[in-house]
């Protein structure tokens, strides 16, 4: 069984103090979590995919327009990886899969599946931001495909306490997934 890491949306947007969209200290807590996780994925020659959502300026078509503060633009350092995690994908980009998503769920108008299938992938391990959003979409979504699904509680967070402990319960006893805690 083949499994794979899946970093959803740890960018400098959705993480930093000056982020558009940031969700501040709690996504920060997890940065040494997930960059572990990423380094150890990569020493167990295992996939890490980095799902990074991706917008372009004034999109008035796309739906998250209408929700939230421009975000992860085209072209702009918000979309950059956050912090350590930022310099452990430049240090290993021919090992690691950049996938730009313009969806909550990772696997919305994506390739991820087709990857994952190719190379007999089953088991899908996430973490990242936002725990009730992003992370949230991509794991229902990797259920309805048929995936075994793990989380990283302490590799997920999200804007609201609230929202991120509902996922948290979601996760585990709607669609049956994992959860891990290091």
């Amino acid at each position: 069984m083949g499994k794979a890491l899946i970093v959803i949306d740890y960018t400098n947007d959705f993480v930093a103090d000056q982020g558009a969209l940031t969700c501040g200290a709690p996504g920060q807590a997890i940065e040494d979590r997930i960059v572990s996780l990423v380094e150890e994925f990569l020493r167990e020659d295992n996939e890490v995919v980095m799902a990074v959502d991706m917008h372009t300026e004034n999109d008035e078509y796309h739906p998250e327009t209408k929700l939230f503060p421009p975000h992860n633009i085209i072209g702009t350092n918000g979309r950059d990886l956050y912090g350590k995690l930022h310099d452990v994908y430049q240090s290993n980009k021919s090992a690691i899969y950049w996938m730009d998503k313009t969806r909550y769920s990772a696997f919305a108008g994506t390739d991820l599946e087709i990857r994952l299938r190719s190379k007999g992938i089953t088991e899908l391990h996430l973490v990242g931001v936002c725990t009730d959003i992003c992370v949230l979409h991509t794991a229902v979504d990797a259920y309805n495909k048929g995936f075994s699904i793990v989380i990283h509680e302490d590799g997920v967070q999200s804007f609201s306490e609230v929202g991120h402990q509902w996922a948290l319960q979601h996760f585990k006893n709607a669609i049956g997934a994992t959860i891990v805690r290091k």
